[in-house]
């Protein structure tokens, strides 16, 4: 494949609706496709409109020049859907494109995608949690390497700020507080004198800001080191000072597996004021089977039984988009050997660009 600019390859496309014509066809979806292609430098492309079975011809005359455009025409129901590709350093008007196209096709309404990049070395689309795509105005990568847990992707927004990405999922910004004061209900819960249990948390940033509320001590464990590295360096307005070192006045950092870790602290009789349950997202699945939900299983579990009577599990669970897994989660809630109860709430992300939902789990009286 040949190399791209930072332009990279653009895809355009829009919806038209045509005017009280109906579309002919033995069956339903895409009952007709063409394609063309113009060669470069070519200012016309001409797309033979032979899917509702005539003879005329659509033309328009393209005004972006200089590049290489070629696509595909489909009908399905009575909306005629183009997709146009090209490569040009000049770009090309998608509005333009979808008026004069729109005129000739006597359309009632039609819409316009933003163009989407590809062949760039900056990563700029990630999805919300039920896989709608998001464009984010990333202008560089600041960091990437894999570790031997996941991959680390660190990018530069310039409405965001620096924004970590694990496996390419949107994890935290330089923008997201918001974030983590609603997972530790901030104002709500006091904190002061408190023992906690941090589940993952590697960013540092949920470390840092409760250590802000005076507890007696705040034990963190992450299993992937080199995300508080990267992190520690990068991230450093959210997570301040707190993962320079293991081991602080108040607080330290277990570099382990979070289960191991809870088994050891219930054989020891250990037991703690709050567990932030900092790690995966809830799935979306169709049933909660499978590796993650056995997991999330495990440490609800885990976590209830070196919990105080009074105290709380907080955690995170998934994007209010996607109600059915969440509900999928309650139901895992009331499933537990120890009967619980909770509460949720949801506060709008900025680098998820959608609101998340949030859960505050304590032990039935």
């Amino acid at each position: 494949m040949g190399q791209f600019d930072e332009e990279g390859l653009r895809w355009l496309g829009f919806l038209g609706v045509y005017s009280g014509r109906k579309v002919e066809g033995e069956r339903g979806g895409n009952i007709g496709l063409q394609t063309f292609e113009s060669g470069e430098g070519s200012t016309e492309t001409r797309v033979s409109d032979q899917i509702r079975g005539g003879e005329e011809e659509i033309s328009t005359v393209w005004t972006g020049g200089g590049g290489r455009q070629s696509g595909r025409m489909a009908v399905v129901g009575n909306t005629l859907e183009l997709e146009v590709d090209y490569f040009s350093t000049q770009g090309a008007s998608v509005r333009k494109l979808e008026k004069e196209f729109g005129n000739k096709l006597g359309n009632e309404r039609s819409n316009a995608y933003p163009a989407v990049t590809r062949g760039s070395c900056i990563y700029k689309y990630f999805p919300t949690a039920d896989e709608r795509l998001l464009e984010y105005d990333i202008d560089k990568v600041v960091y990437e390497q894999r570790s031997q847990f996941q991959k680390i992707l660190i990018v530069h927004s310039r409405s965001l700020g620096n924004l970590l990405l694990l496996d390419d999922l949107q994890n935290l910004s330089e923008s997201d507080l918001i974030y983590t004061e609603t997972l530790m209900q901030r104002g709500k819960e006091n904190y002061r004198g408190k023992e906690i249990v941090i589940l993952g948390g590697g960013d540092g940033a949920l470390l840092h800001e409760l250590l802000k509320e005076e507890p007696k001590y705040v034990v963190m464990i992450e299993i992937d080191e080199l995300v508080m590295k990267a992190a520690a360096k990068y991230l450093r307005s959210c997570c301040g000072d707190v993962l320079d070192t293991l081991k602080g006045d108040n607080y330290e950092i277990v570099v382990d597996d979070c289960v191991n870790v809870l088994n050891t602290y219930i054989q020891q009789g250990k037991s703690f004021d709050y567990i932030f349950g900092d790690l995966t997202d809830i799935p979306i699945s169709s049933n909660p089977q499978g590796e993650t939900w056995d997991f999330i299983r495990s440490i609800l579990s885990l976590s209830m039984e070196v919990l105080k009577p009074e105290g709380k599990y907080m955690t995170h669970g998934n994007g209010a988009s996607c109600p059915d897994s969440l509900k999928m989660f309650e139901r895992q809630l009331t499933s537990l050997k120890v009967p619980v109860e909770f509460s949720k709430c949801k506060a709008f992300v900025p680098s998820f660009m959608e609101d998340w939902v949030f859960y505050q789990i304590w032990k039935k009286n």
